[in-house]
């Protein structure tokens, strides 16, 4: 068993007043622990991208709008040399997606004005911007030719709506019902987007001079991408197969011609082939994908191929994690590549022949919800590239770091939230390494200690279960972290067996066997903080959303050892998640392998309403009134049964809310402030104290 202190116990003031003026003005005083307003005075950094030069970085820096209660990103630069740090686009629409031509003279990003999408051309040298056209719809993935004369992106095209009849027409001033809506596709809504109109995405082209967008695919299916062959041919990715609804994983990368928009593959495999990359001298093309072996969790390898689609390999076979974001190093020999990595989110290099290279270790946060491993990196050119990231930390939101090629020199360039934290008492972050009673498997797991804790086992537990599954937990800063800490709670988040970032075989310990063996992990980790004296055995809380909510309502079907739960966005009934949920035929066949009309038992074991006769423990339901990837009904049909076996519990319906309940600061002020109100009503010690302002 391991122990390693991550931050500090708490930041103490920079002045200090003697004891008279401190009790003079004892009412005045801000509160020095993180209460929910503090939500809302919370900014991190994303999507930093370091000009070809290495001289300048452009980044988008979101914060939380209290009016609007949304979350708003700008653009703001630093110069690398001198570190001067100020904004460049602020806009009350927020801007997004910053990206350099080839020559370092222009930047491409994505704003709006009235309410209408469009896309900017800003100008360094003068410092200011131009439209290069607004749209009807969002346009995303914005990519400069590599001769800087045009941009390639993705934007939704209106399909025509299917209809079986057609309506009279509504008289003058009369007020007719609205006309019905009518779906043909096995997806027809989506989380986050509702119920889908029809239609698809596609790639555009865009003259940078000024003129009009030009579609160049038109295909009956999504299309993703887009990356630059040269200055006259695109490479996409998407399923072209008239099935493709039935098949969610499959995609494979294609050759659009810009002289002629004529479209050919360059993979054919069964299993997904995207995110092409090209390398400096245009002749070799890096991708992502894997054969698709029809399992719940499948890895992402590394791929090469030569421009004609020929020579296809695969590099770093042995490789132990995911690929994600991937780039190629300025000097062509090597690609830098993002993988989960046992808690963190680390950057590797990986040469041609295979060779790989760890280089930094602490990328994260590109959310500040709860504690999960994101973020992003780019690189600049020159004879001495400049890497540039979002950095993670435990105590604070992410910043931007730069770093060498060679992932040294690192440097955390800006302090977002200096102006508050250092005058805050924050939760001291602990990890801890724990042997699942199961079978001694090793899980990892960080424990956020409140201010003025001791090991005196007086202490109440939350234990906060992330989702997924196939998701991983980290180091993180998390604002529903601290928000527990600052009412007193010892919380706990854990990576059991299941989760990325340790090994396709740790990730697929759970196929076909969710949820299963995971309890015991999570059980051994909360064992360990009792032995340890952190914590009251009377004292325990079990929360977790979507993956982590199915959890939750599994824990309290196998044990009443936890005084209460909240299970948030949770799957209870795989069989209604396989026929009604936004992701049902990927849960269908890749999660059960079954038809749930033929065997309903498979889906059955492993949902927690066949078991909820078992339940005794106080079980708080939340749910997203528009939550298409874990739907309403889920949640619903814990909370019914357990009310029909007389069991306390409540149902809380979040307004407007998709399955991402912290997108808006207010709903996740809502989320932890009525999970903390439920748990002090069975709390022996807080019954009945609601928590701080």
């Amino acid at each position: 068993m391991k122990l390693r202190i991550l931050a500090a116990a708490s930041l103490s003031l920079l002045l200090a007043a003697t004891p008279a003026m401190a009790e003079a003005k004892k009412d005045k005083t801000p509160s020095k622990r993180f209460t929910a307003e503090r939500v809302f005075d919370m900014e991190y950094a994303t999507d930093p991208q370091v000009s070809p030069d290495g001289k300048t970085i452009v980044y988008v820096r979101r914060s939380m709008d209290r009016l609007t209660d949304r979350d708003v990103g700008q653009l703001w630069s630093i110069d690398t040399g001198t570190g001067n740090h100020r904004p460049l686009v602020v806009s009350p629409e927020g801007a997004s997606n910053p990206r350099w031509s080839p020559d370092g003279t222009r930047l491409i990003y994505a704003t709006a004005t009235g309410g209408k999408p469009e896309l900017r051309v800003y100008y360094p040298d003068t410092g200011r911007s131009h439209p290069l056209a607004q749209f009807l719809q969002g346009p995303s993935q914005p990519v400069w030719s590599p001769d800087g004369k045009f941009i390639a992106f993705s934007m939704f095209v209106p399909g025509k709506t299917p209809s079986f009849a057609k309506a009279p027409a509504t008289p003058e001033g009369g007020t007719w019902s609205d006309p019905v809506k009518v779906y043909d596709r096995l997806t027809f809504r989506f989380d986050g987007a509702g119920y889908l109109k029809d239609g698809t995405s596609q790639i555009f082209v865009l003259p940078v001079d000024g003129g009009t967008p030009r579609q160049v695919t038109f295909e009956n299916t999504d299309m993703a991408g887009p990356a630059w062959l040269g200055n006259s041919t695109l490479l996409v990715s998407g399923n072209l197969a008239e099935d493709a609804d039935l098949d969610p994983v499959e995609s494979e990368i294609y050759a659009v011609s810009l002289a002629d928009l004529s479209i050919r593959p360059l993979t054919n495999r069964d299993g997904p082939d995207y995110g092409p990359v090209v390398s400096p001298d245009g002749k070799t093309i890096a991708y992502r994908g894997f054969d698709d072996k029809v399992l719940s969790y499948q890895q992402d390898n590394l791929y090469l191929m030569n421009a004609d689609g020929s020579g296809g390999r695969e590099i770093a076979a042995d490789f132990p994690g995911s690929i994600g974001q991937t780039l190629w190093a300025p000097d062509g020999n090597s690609l830098l590549v993002l993988s989960e990595d046992h808690g963190v989110l680390s950057l590797f290099r990986i040469g041609l022949n295979g060779r790989v290279t760890k280089l930094i270790t602490d990328i994260g946060g590109d959310s500040i919800g709860r504690p999960y491993a994101s973020g992003s990196f780019s690189v600049s050119g020159g004879k001495n590239p400049v890497i540039t990231y979002t950095a993670g930390f435990a105590d604070r939101p992410s910043e931007v770091a730069s770093a060498g090629i060679d992932g040294k020199g690192v440097k955390v360039l800006t302090a977002l939230n200096d102006d508050i934290l250092p005058y805050l008492e924050m939760a001291r972050i602990e990890e801890i390494k724990v042997p699942s009673s199961y079978d001694g498997l090793e899980i990892e797991a960080w424990v956020a200690l409140p201010p003025g804790f001791t090991a005196d086992g007086s202490f109440p537990m939350i234990m906060e279960i992330h989702g997924g599954p196939y998701a991983m937990y980290g180091p993180y800063f998390a604002s529903e972290i601290q928000r527990f800490a600052a009412e007193g709670y010892v919380t706990v988040w854990s990576n059991p067996r299941g989760s990325t970032g340790y090994g396709e075989e740790f990730a697929l310990a759970i196929d076909r066997a969710y949820p299963g063996n995971d309890y015991h992990d999570l059980m051994s980790v909360v064992d360990e903080l009792v032995k340890r004296n952190y914590v009251s055995e009377d004292r325990l809380f079990v929360t977790g959303g979507s993956g982590g909510g199915i959890l939750t309502a599994w824990i309290v079907t196998k044990t009443d050892r936890f005084a209460a739960a909240a299970s948030v966005k949770p799957v209870i009934n795989w069989m209604t998640m396989a026929l009604s949920a936004d992701i049902a035929q990927f849960v269908r066949r890749h999660w059960i392998r079954e038809d749930p009309w033929s065997n309903p038992e498979a889906f059955l074991e492993r949902s927690p309403i066949r078991y909820v006769d078992k339940v005794t423990t106080p079980t708080l339901m939340m749910v997203g009134e528009e939550d298409f990837r874990t739907p309403t009904w889920e949640a619903e049909q814990f909370y019914t049964g357990l009310k029909m076996n007389g069991v306390d519990t409540a149902l809380i319906r979040i307004p407007g809310s998709p399955h991402y309940i912290a997108a808006r600061p207010s709903r996740l002020i809502a989320k932890t402030d009525n999970i903390m109100g439920w748990f002090a009503k069975y709390d022996p010690a807080k019954k009945d104290k609601e928590p701080a302002d």
